[in-house]
């Protein structure tokens, strides 16, 4: 499998890429990574030293791929946080090359735009362009529950309003909609859970909660489920791994105390999750 990865990039710690690409590379996976920036460090530390890549740059990079030859062996485009409408135009275009190139190619997108706690943090254009252009070309998006309900102008707490707007994403264009983070108000507090649907049907499963925010997580998760889903065309089959990867890894991490996701340390949980959870189908 060949992934082809447009997102951020960090020299000390791990978001964007930095967090995606070796889990991937972990599970047997080649990962074409193509960085939109290349700062020091992520944004949440306040203070941060590097470039934004141009949109006219990203292109550049993406077309001396496309000169190797590459695309028709590419089989997913992936992409995450999108910090401006230029790189939503340049991820747009790469997705039409590809599948161009390769007919049976997918897209997954990670549509960031914020979380429950924080809000919206990106600039006002972008859930817009994720809207209207990104997300009805995707064919997975990995939205959290409130990204979810901000892509489709509703408000889900309940499994039913979660699953009701799942399917109003599902309507835009995407096939599988994962929502990384259901917090029904019914749940246990002490666990945290995912919901997957596609054509084949719904499935949730539930995992302790950590009170500890990991940077990246999202972005990990995002690729492992994408690949495992491109590999086994099953939803449950690729939420389980995923979720036991993830959680092992946060795990790890909040244990080590360790403000950074230890990436490399989790490796195992990767190449051979425990699947310690078991996902209940609930559609």
């Amino acid at each position: 499998m060949k992934i082809l990865s447009i997102q951020s990039a960090v020299a000390f710690g791990h978001v964007g890429n930095s967090a995606a690409v070796f889990p991937l590379q972990r599970i047997g996976v080649e990962v074409l990574p193509v960085y939109t920036v290349t700062f020091s460090n992520h944004t949440g530390y306040g203070a941060w030293r590097g470039p934004l890549i141009s949109p006219d740059d990203v292109r550049e990079v993406i077309l001396g791929i496309e000169e190797r030859g590459v695309l028709p062996e590419i089989d997913v485009v992936l992409s995450g946080y999108q910090g401006g409408v230029g790189i939503g135009d340049v991820i747009v275009d790469t997705v039409e090359r590809v599948k161009s190139a390769n007919p049976s190619a997918i897209y997954a997108c990670d549509p960031v735009m914020g979380n429950a706690k924080s809000g919206c943090f990106v600039a006002p254009e972008i859930p817009e362009l994720l809207r209207e252009r990104v997300v009805p070309i995707a064919d997975i998006i990995t939205p959290n529950q409130f990204e979810l309900g901000y892509l489709t102008g509703t408000t889900p707490t309940t499994l039913e309003s979660t699953l009701a707007s799942v399917d109003l994403a599902r309507a835009m264009g995407p096939s599988v909609v994962l929502v990384t983070s259901v917090e029904r108000p019914d749940r246990d507090p002490s666990t945290i859970e995912m919901l997957v649907a596609d054509d084949s049907g719904a499935w949730i499963v539930e995992t302790p909660y950590l009170p500890f925010k990991a940077n990246g997580s999202g972005d990990v998760t995002a690729a492992l489920f994408t690949a495992h889903y491109r590999e086994t065309l099953d939803a449950r089959i690729a939420l389980e791994r995923a979720a036991s990867s993830v959680f092992d890894l946060i795990d790890l991490t909040h244990r080590s105390g360790s403000r950074e996701l230890l990436l490399v340390e989790g490796q195992e949980f990767y190449a051979h999750p425990r699947l310690q959870f078991t996902a209940t189908r609930v559609r």
